[in-house]
């Protein structure tokens, strides 16, 4: 085995890991193994290994891929490329944007390899990314009125936050020594090794867990630019949690659970944007719910569902069969809150016919439209839902 091979090896983990990928020193003792047992001059053989040795997600391969082409480069790989661009110069070729797992890697490959400072080097007093001004600063700025890089450092913050929700006894049972209820069937089973005689009682405690959560995100041309920073906290929310059910609509109801269990964000919200056909188009508020109450609210509403239904109220078909699927959506839930940005506007009045069919079927109706709002409504589901009281969601807000 060449003498250089394991620094290169060493060299390669490490960018692995400045591009997010959690490779350790165990994958990169396995990772010379693998090469001590193939050939070394098969660069085929030599990615399977490295792949298998470092890679154990489905979702890594893509970065892990695009990594592995730029770290071990063909030495006549710039050759061909120049012979290849000769022949396609006269092409008109159209701009793309680069794939996910590409900027990643671009990104690790920019970052300087030893970040380390040196000795001499004092500590930084202050923090040069965000200070705390500016961090108060942040957390009530409107996030439409966000730029560039006021949206990069919010949606870092908003990745910090967790959403605990109180727990709710279930039906199930689980053994538990000291628990307040005989389990009987397990105890004659147990005694049944002493010949029948009863020497000890077993115990069981109901368990308890989380109620599901819903959430129903308005993508409609005034609400764009708020669900695309809500949507990177609702996909830590998804990976974070279990049971947790995301639903964008505008004109049509759009199912994207699925996209947002993806690890990357990069790439969930690339799958997520092939999937949702009608971003920053028109509302239909009622006919979504419709469509919701028929065919998903069996499947997600149980147990204590909560659901969090994020729009602005602005229908384009008015309220038509809004009240009705509002109060069906009522009755299926534990919890129902709106979460609305108009309600940042201190003189906020719910005139259009929208939201005044809407608010009497909701439990609380709450802003958001700043990193603030998002943390109270964090503390809010900490908290035990209050008893419900049909009609007062105005009076709870303000």
């Amino acid at each position: 085995m060449p003498s250089t091979l394991a620094a290169n090896v060493m060299h390669f983990a490490r960018l692995l890991r400045r591009a997010g990928l959690p490779v350790g020193p165990s994958e990169s003792i396995a990772a010379l193994r693998g090469l001590s047992l193939i050939d070394l001059g098969d660069k085929a053989q030599a990615r399977t290994a490295l792949r298998a040795a470092m890679i154990h997600r489905h979702e890594h391969q893509e970065v892990f891929d695009q990594a592995f082409a730029l770290f071990w480069r063909d030495p006549t790989a710039a050759r061909q490329a120049a012979i290849m661009g000769l022949m396609e110069a006269r092409k008109e070729k159209k701009a793309e944007r680069a794939p996910p797992a590409g900027r990643r890697v671009a990104e690790a490959f920019a970052q300087p390899r030893d970040t380390r400072p040196k000795p001499r080097d004092e500590p930084p007093l202050t923090d040069a990314v965000l200070t705390v001004s500016d961090r108060e600063q942040l957390q009530q700025m409107d996030f439409e009125a966000m730029g560039a890089a006021e949206i990069a450092n919010a949606k870092a913050e908003i990745r910090k936050l967790v959403l605990p929700l109180d727990l709710r006894p279930t039906r199930r049972l689980r053994p538990d020594p000291l628990g307040p209820r005989v389990d009987l069937r397990r105890t004659i089973r147990e005694n049944r090794r002493q010949g029948g005689e009863i020497l000890s009682i077993a115990r069981s405690r109901r368990q308890t867990r989380p109620p599901p959560l819903v959430v129903l995100c308005d993508i409609s041309g005034s609400m764009a630019r708020y669900a695309q920073i809500l949507l990177h906290f609702l996909h830590a929310v998804t990976n974070e949690r279990d049971r947790v059910s995301v639903f964008l609509f505008g004109t049509r109801l759009t199912n994207i659970t699925r996209q947002l269990r993806h690890r990357d964000p990069e790439v969930a919200f690339q799958m997520v944007a092939h999937v949702v056909p009608d971003w920053s188009g028109g509302t239909r508020i009622g006919e979504a719910l419709e469509r919701f109450n028929q065919d998903w609210a069996r499947r997600v509403l149980g147990q204590g569902a909560v659901v969090l239904l994020i729009t602005d109220g602005l229908d384009r078909d008015g309220a038509r069969h809004l009240a009705e699927n509002m109060d069906r959506l009522h009755r299926s839930c534990t919890r129902l809150i709106w979460l609305n940005p108009l309600l940042r506007w201190a003189g906020f009045e719910p005139k259009s016919q929208g939201i005044r069919a809407m608010l009497p079927y909701v439990d609380e109706f709450r802003p958001v439209h700043n990193l603030a709002s998002l943390r109270e409504l964090v503390d809010l589901l900490s908290r035990p839902a209050p008893p419900r009281r049909a009609g007062e969601a105005w009076r709870i807000a303000s």
